[in-house]
């Protein structure tokens, strides 16, 4: 609004739709100056309730986001078939239900383990 009111340009809410708002008269920059605020102190209670509510799920142990597609198994799997050369990573990925790109994320071309998997492996070794 500040950009518009600078090019002198009002905003004005027509009548029928709710609230009577002409930002070219002072009354009409207070009421929207008010709703203005509002709005900015509701979403600024939306983030303070969402940030409290992820940190109590946290203390309780859940952990948001959507599940990885990689497990253990599909790892050992996915290992496994990419030691043959002949091996097709596309027809692996296929037959793992994962993408090409995930099977990448975690396996080298030689069946040897990346970075990701190796947290992965050992994950399972922690529990």
């Amino acid at each position: 609004m500040d950009d518009l009111n600078k090019r002198n340009i009002g905003f004005k809410v027509l009548p029928g739709a709710g609230a009577q708002i002409d930002t070219t008269t002072a009354n009409g920059r207070l009421v929207f100056g008010i709703f203005a605020a509002l709005a900015e102190f509701e979403a600024e209670l939306i983030r303070e309730r969402t940030k409290a509510g992820l940190a109590a799920a946290r203390a309780r142990g859940r952990l948001g986001g959507r599940p990885r597609k990689m497990t253990i198994e599909t790892l050992k799997m996915a290992m496994a078939a990419m030691v043959d050369p002949k091996t097709k990573a596309s027809e692996v990925a296929i037959r793992l239900g994962i993408t090409t790109t995930t099977l990448y994320v975690y396996v080298n071309g030689d069946g040897s383990v990346k970075e990701p998997g190796q947290r992965l492996l050992d994950s399972s070794i922690e529990k």
